[in-house]
C-alpha cells in the first residue's frame, strides 16, 4: 500500500476513524487542503466544517468543529476539538455546536480576537448548510 497514509482521526469523547486513506480532505483554518501520499509535513488548526477521508473502500465525512492536524509523509492525524461522523449530527447536536461558538464568540473582547471568533460562527453556519443543517 505504497500509495495510501495512514490517517487518525481523534476526539475527546473517542477514537473516529484508524484507516489507510488515499486522500483527506481537511477544513484548515486557513484554507481547505488535501493531504496524499508524500505530503510536506505540516501542523495547521481545523475550522469547523467537514473532513473528508478516501480509502480504497471509498469514502467517509467526519463534522469537525476545531482542532489541530499533523501531516507527515506517510501519516495524518487530526486531534478534533468536537468531532462526529457526519450521518450522526442531528439538528440538536448541530443547534448545540453552533451555541456554543457563539456563546464564545459572544465574551471575545473587541478587535482581533472578535474577529476571529465572528469567522468561527460563520465557519459555523456555512457547516450547517453543508451538511444539511
Amino acid at each position: 500500500m505504497a500509495d495510501t497514509i495512514q490517517f487518525d482521526l481523534v476526539s475527546p469523547e473517542r477514537r473516529l476513524a484508524s484507516v489507510q486513506a488515499l486522500e483527506v480532505r481537511i477544513p484548515g483554518a486557513e484554507g481547505d487542503l488535501t493531504a496524499m501520499p508524500g505530503h510536506a509535513p505540516l501542523i495547521t488548526t481545523l475550522r469547523p466544517g467537514v473532513l473528508t477521508v478516501v480509502s480504497e473502500t471509498g469514502s467517509a465525512e467526519y463534522t469537525v468543529t476545531g482542532g489541530f492536524a499533523e501531516i507527515n509523509a506517510g501519516s495524518v492525524t487530526v486531534l478534533a476539538e468536537r468531532g462526529l461522523p457526519s450521518a450522526e449530527v442531528s439538528p440538536a447536536i448541530y443547534a448545540e455546536m453552533l451555541a456554543e461558538i457563539r456563546a464564545a464568540a459572544a465574551v471575545a473582547a473587541p478587535g482581533s480576537p472578535a474577529d476571529t471568533a465572528a469567522k468561527l460562527v460563520a465557519d459555523m453556519e456555512a457547516l450547517g448548510a453543508q451538511i444539511g443543517q
